[in-house]
């Protein structure tokens, strides 16, 4: 039995609520990264996890809100967001070559991010096509699979 896919369209505004994820080993490259396009930055609300949201907001001078450190649920908290619709955008430079005590909660967090069907990118060719994407500027409606209405016992 296959399910037929019901599909939410959700608005993301002009003003896009990014989520900026660095780990250790790719903090410089965030910082870098994020100095560049400091000017996108600036148009958008910026939220990142622990170490990261203060390099963050003292590097660019631009308000960043801040969540826990990755491994004390900050990514948790990213992943929360989005299922509230409160971020619509993720930047995750994650280091593919390391081991982290919280590999569960990042597998977690790029498992929400497909399920609610957000942009997000791992490393930073990715993050630059997608924030110099035209629809970086305007609203952008994104569909995403309604998985409660798709599943229900309703929908047959």
């Amino acid at each position: 039995m296959s399910i037929e896919p019901i599909v939410d369209p959700i608005v993301m505004p002009s003003i896009k609520h990014i989520a900026l994820v660095a780990h250790d080993n790719r903090k410089i490259e965030m910082l870098n990264w994020a100095s560049w396009n400091k000017p996108i930055l600036a148009q958008h609300r910026l939220f990142a996890t622990g170490t990261t949201g203060a390099l963050l907001a003292n590097e660019l001078d631009l308000p960043v809100k801040r969540f826990r450190s990755g491994p004390l649920g900050g990514d948790q908290q990213i992943g929360a967001g989005i299922t509230e619709g409160d971020i619509d955008f993720v930047v995750f430079f994650w280091d593919p070559l390391e081991a982290h005590s919280h590999d569960v909660d990042v597998k977690a967090l790029l498992r929400i991010a497909a399920v609610y069907n957000i942009p997000i990118a791992c490393n930073r060719s990715s993050a630059d096509f997608m924030v110099t994407s035209p629809l970086m500027s305007g609203e952008y409606v994104r569909l995403a699979i309604d998985y409660e209405k798709a599943l229900s016992p309703s929908a047959e």
